[in-house]
């Protein structure tokens, strides 16, 4: 089992945490193609070495940014979206 660490909780099991998609996989504005729609909803980069990603831990509810290295699953660090949300 491994253990990230929610910015609001402290360490926890990976069981409580759900996978948000990459952190700035942004939404399309204004006219947009049929592939351009595809290709944010459906197309992800699934980079070998360090990515930022959204995760949510499921009991508080809060989401946040995690950067980790994909091939040893290190995080290497958390951060609340909103930073002033529990302020």
């Amino acid at each position: 089992m491994q253990l990230f660490t929610c910015p609001f909780c402290g360490p926890r099991a990976e069981g409580e945490f759900h996978f948000g998609g990459d952190a700035g996989n942004l939404r399309p504005e204004g006219e947009v193609t049929a592939e351009a729609w595809t290709d944010y909803l459906y197309f992800r980069h699934n980079r070998r070495g360090p990515a930022r990603e959204i995760w949510m831990h499921l009991p508080c509810r809060e989401v946040f940014v995690m950067e980790r290295y994909t091939l040893t699953h290190e995080v290497t660090a958390t951060e609340a979206l909103l930073p002033e949300a529990r302020a």
